[in-house]
C-alpha cells in the first residue's frame, strides 16, 4: 500500500500516463463533460471532495506548465494555478474534448474548474 499521495488507483494511473503537454482537467459536480473523455469521478456528496482539496492534491504530483479557467470562474479558483489564461466558459467546455480525463469532485461553485497542461520536471 503506498504510504503518501494519490491514493484512488484510477487517478493515480491517470496521472502515470500524462506526458509533456497532456491537458487534463479538475472540475466541480456540473460540468459537462464530452462523450469519450476519461471522467475520475470523486464526488460524492455536494461539496464533497472540495475542489480546492483536489487541485492542491494533484499539483502535490504533477508539473504544470499552464492552466486555463473560464472569465466567470470566482477569484478563488484563479488562484489555484500560476497565471492562468482566462477564457470564456464555454471555450473552457470545448478544449474538455482534448483532454486526457476530468477529474469530477463535489464542488457546488459555479464555474470551479481548471484545465490544467502536464509539464516536465527538468
Amino acid at each position: 500500500m503506498r504510504k503518501t499521495g494519490i491514493l484512488n488507483a484510477q487517478l493515480a494511473r491517470a496521472i502515470n500516463g500524462l506526458g509533456h503537454t497532456d491537458t487534463f482537467a479538475v472540475a466541480d459536480c456540473g460540468l459537462p463533460i464530452p462523450a469519450g473523455v476519461e471522467v475520475v469521478d470523486l464526488a460524492l456528496v455536494f461539496g464533497v471532495p472540495r475542489f480546492a482539496d483536489v487541485v492542491e492534491a494533484i499539483l502535490d504530483e504533477v508539473v504544470v506548465e499552464g492552466a486555463v479557467v473560464a472569465t466567470q470562474a470566482p477569484d478563488e479558483v484563479a488562484l489555484l494555478c500560476d497565471d492562468p489564461t482566462r477564457v470564456d466558459h464555454e471555450d473552457l467546455k470545448q478544449a474538455l474534448a482534448d483532454c486526457k480525463f476530468v477529474v469530477r469532485t463535489g464542488e457546488t461553485t459555479p464555474y470551479a474548474n481548471i484545465i490544467f497542461r502536464s509539464g516536465v520536471p527538468f
